[in-house]
């Protein structure tokens, strides 16, 4: 029986190790990323861009209260990005936590600093909630919500246009519509919630930005992520992607939504540096 008992041990100490990292250090962690991005159409004037990528905070999921929130704010803010920009889902998703009111975090993300500026689209957890309402809550805390609209950017002594197309499943999603709005021939980064939209991205955007799928979560060496939110697969699960000549690059987030678990599959801010080919 005492070696029933320790060849138990044995197999059982290595799922509790799992089982603590999965559930409580890695999903308590937040990493700072660095990405340069080099895009074959981005012009020698405007290369460098720094741009600040935050999706997925669900604030209230497990270990993603108001203070971490504020540290991820803080965190940011210590990199000096030139804009930011945030791809939505920032409510608790159908997960145990606290239900934390789009009138109690959009404050928080209002300390957010970037000298071009901080632009936000909505999730689809986000409509589920109450789309106008957090788009309301952001737009009062002085951050640009773009859903299917486009500004355009001053840098340096050129310019950009920076666009945001509402979420694949629950908004218009209108690529047509936002790029109406572009009115000369600087390049274009799109924003969005969802990287299925992908497909429908035509040549004239330089890049475009996505979240939703928390890199899977949970990630098994060899098999890669089992549960992608896409109609893709793992396609579309992380990363710089480039298809057809068209660039996107999906953020893995910070937040946790369904399953409180994340495995070799850090909560990440991204920060990434557009260069042009010549760079």
């Amino acid at each position: 029986m005492k070696v029933l008992r320790r060849i138990a041990a044995i197999l059982l100490l290595p799922v509790l190790i799992l089982g603590l990292w999965a559930f409580w250090w890695e999903p308590r962690r937040l990493i700072v990323r660095e990405v340069p991005l080099r895009l074959p159409d981005w012009p020698a004037e405007l290369s460098g861009l720094r741009i600040a990528v935050l999706t997925d905070l669900h604030v209230g999921s497990p270990y993603n209260g108001l203070p971490r929130l504020r540290e991820i704010v803080r965190r940011t803010n210590e990199m000096h990005p030139d804009l930011i920009c945030l791809l939505g889902d920032y409510v608790k998703g159908r997960i145990i936590g606290r239900f934390v009111n789009p009138e109690e975090f959009a404050p928080e993300l209002g300390r957010l600093q970037a000298p071009l500026g901080v632009f936000a689209v909505l999730g689809n957890h986000d409509h589920w909630i109450d789309g106008p309402r957090v788009a309301k809550a952001l737009r009062s805390a002085g951050i640009t919500v773009l859903e299917d609209s486009a500004r355009r950017v001053a840098f340096r002594a050129a310019g950009f246009w920076i666009g945001g197309v509402s979420d694949f499943w629950e908004g218009r999603h209108d690529v047509r519509g936002t790029l109406r709005q572009v009115t000369d021939d600087a390049p274009v980064i799109l924003m969005t919630h969802n990287p299925d939209l992908f497909p429908e991205i035509p040549a004239r955007v330089s890049l475009l930005l996505a979240g939703h799928t928390h890199g899977g979560q949970v990630v098994f060496p060899f098999l890669g992520a089992l549960i992608v939110p896409s109609n893709y697969g793992n396609r579309y699960v992380a990363g710089h992607i480039e298809e057809r000549g068209q660039h996107m690059f999906v953020a893995t987030g910070t937040g946790m939504s369904y399953l409180p678990v994340r495995f070799l599959v850090p909560p990440e801010i991204t920060l990434l540096r557009l260069e042009s080919p010549g760079r």
